[in-house]
């Protein structure tokens, strides 16, 4: 019985920022943690934030990785802890949010962070975390309305975490904040809310509410031609909240699950030496993963088309290619850095991922094979 949750408030405007303060109160924060990374307290965002907050916060830790590391977040945890912080505040692309939901569930869990994993039924486990207000600056994750944190654990794993607990009990969306983001981070997220909504969509999770989302966010991002207008130019303030727009939109989609191309791109992303930004993992996998599955949703490849703003019958995996080579997406894994030998352990990896339930036509180890070996080019 398919079971609907849409939870999370969300305040999503051009210029939303100015009222974190308040925001904050009404949930409880008046000592506020702030999770960020670096280049955003270089950009002079942590300042604005610190601004509209009003008050002093608790702690700051600004040192957040991309692709987050169980590691890094036992330390942050017990710096929360020791700051006397009640509430978090997390700023920054689904790197610093998703590192945000592990700080607050290690403050306030016993037990080692990988009980808690989802392949493992640990959802069951997770309780209430410290309130979070997450307020992304890029448009691609979604994690700010998401029940899900993926964190790179110590055991060499990505690992997906989801529970209704780890949502943020407010999403501060303010595309002002996306403003300026330089053309290939704004290429990368937005193809990995792109590829949220196409997965989405595509898994056979029965949940109609969600999918309409999906594809409403495929609509802005790709139908309405906003991603590709927000990589030309970065002060489209247009652009940048419908791009806002459909990565929230992906995110509330993903409750119906991911499919083959996340479980790709998270076993690829745990090489963390190499690296890989998830979103364009995404998208060089993307493709490779639509020719898999063409003839198996034929009415939902119909409806995407349609909604794409593409002709009857085109090809979605051109399509995306075409996409991909407009904004400057890396053609091939090997551009990004990935070799033959490292093709062995995505691949392994790939089929314990939990997005590997989701794929609409049953995927084996020599599928996810032939796909890498075709992505490496």
């Amino acid at each position: 019985m398919p079971v609907f949750n849409f939870l999370t408030q969300c305040v999503f405007d051009s210029g939303a920022l100015i009222q974190l303060g308040k925001l904050a109160k009404s949930r409880g924060i008046t000592r506020p943690f702030i999770v960020t990374d670096a280049g955003i307290k270089a950009s002079g965002i942590l300042a604005k934030v610190e601004d509209a907050l009003g008050v002093a916060p608790a702690g700051v830790f600004a040192e957040t990785v991309p692709n987050p590391t169980e590691t890094q977040a036992k330390v942050a945890a017990q710096l929360y802890k020791e700051s006397g912080a009640d509430g978090i505040i997390a700023v920054g692309g689904g790197s610093s949010m998703d590192h945000a939901k592990a700080i607050g569930l290690l403050a306030t869990h016993d037990e080692p962070l990988e009980v808690y994993a989802a392949d493992i039924g640990g959802s069951k486990k997770i309780g209430v975390i410290p309130p979070l207000i997450a307020i992304p600056t890029t448009s691609g994750t979604g994690s700010e309305v998401s029940i899900g944190m993926v964190i790179t654990m110590e055991n060499g794993r990505k690992e997906t975490f989801a529970a209704r607990n780890l949502i943020p009990v407010i999403a501060l969306c303010d595309p002002d904040l996306t403003l300026g983001l330089p053309a290939h981070l704004t290429a990368a997220t937005g193809m990995d809310a792109m590829t949220h909504c196409i997965e989405a969509v595509l898994t056979p999770t029965i949940n109609p509410p969600a999918e309409g989302i999906g594809y409403d966010g495929a609509h802005r991002a790709y139908g309405m031609g906003m991603l590709q207008r927000a990589v030309r130019d970065g002060s489209d303030a247009e652009a940048r909240w419908h791009m806002m727009m459909a990565s929230y939109e992906g995110a509330l989609a993903f409750v119906k699950g991911l499919g083959g191309v996340h479980a790709l791109s998270h076993a690829a992303g745990r090489l963390h030496h190499k690296k890989l930004h998830h979103g364009t993992l995404n998208a060089v996998f993307l493709p490779h993963i639509l020719r898999f599955h063409h003839g198996a949703a034929d009415d939902k490849y119909a409806r995407l088309r349609s909604v794409m703003g593409l002709k009857p019958g085109a090809d979605l995996a051109d399509a995306i290619q075409d996409l991909n080579d407009a904004i400057g997406i890396p053609k091939t894994l090997r551009a990004m850095g990935l070799a033959e030998e490292d093709g062995p352990g995505v691949v392994e990896f790939a089929l314990k991922d939990l997005a590997h339930a989701g794929n609409p036509r049953p995927m084996s180890a020599e599928d996810y094979e032939m796909v890498y070996t075709t992505a490496l080019g």
